[in-house]
């Protein structure tokens, strides 16, 4: 196994809303500089099968590989000879956030040239799409926190309406 990067953040988002994120396949270019989109065939659950589209790159099959529900998940896309990792955790600091990881690696006999293509690339943007995901992750949570306020504040009966996703994009 060739490690290329590992990037770390601690953010005020829950663990759901990173997962909330990498499973709403269609934000990952909000966050992913080198991703022009991803498609995912069927639910975010371990096994699922997927294409996502990098910038400048061709299309590359992916499997997520494990999920543990707001702990860890691991994508591995299929590259001639050999085989891209990523894997996600999360996990609740003593502090009360939460702590993020992301390591990516190769394996298989064309590891070494994958690497010469992709490391440099991956090294250079890793932490910073981690860095967006977590801004994301915590305005997602902003906008639900106001959204269940302005709920709060309205009281029981008042109709609710529209999602944390939504006022997030309405700002």
């Amino acid at each position: 196994m060739t490690t290329i990067a590992e990037a770390r953040t601690t953010s005020t988002a829950q663990p759901a809303a990173f997962f909330a994120r990498w499973a709403d396949t269609d934000t990952w270019p909000e966050w992913n500089a080198d991703t022009e989109w991803v498609r995912l065939d069927g639910p975010f659950t371990a096994g699922a099968t997927g294409v996502l589209k990098p910038k400048g790159g061709p299309r590359v099959p992916f499997t997520v590989s494990a999920l543990v529900p707001d702990r860890e998940f691991t994508d591995v896309s299929r590259l001639l000879g050999a085989r891209l990792t990523f894997r996600h955790h999360v996990e609740r600091t003593p502090q009360g956030g939460t702590g993020v990881r992301v390591e990516v690696s190769l394996t298989g006999p064309l590891a070494l040239f994958w690497y010469a293509v992709l490391g440099k690339g991956i090294r250079t943007t890793l932490q910073n799409d981690l860095d967006r995901l977590a801004a994301a992750a915590e305005a997602d949570t902003a906008a639900a926190e106001a959204a269940a306020g302005a709920y709060d504040r309205a009281g029981p009966d008042a109709p609710r309406t529209g999602s944390a996703r939504e006022a997030s994009a309405a700002r």
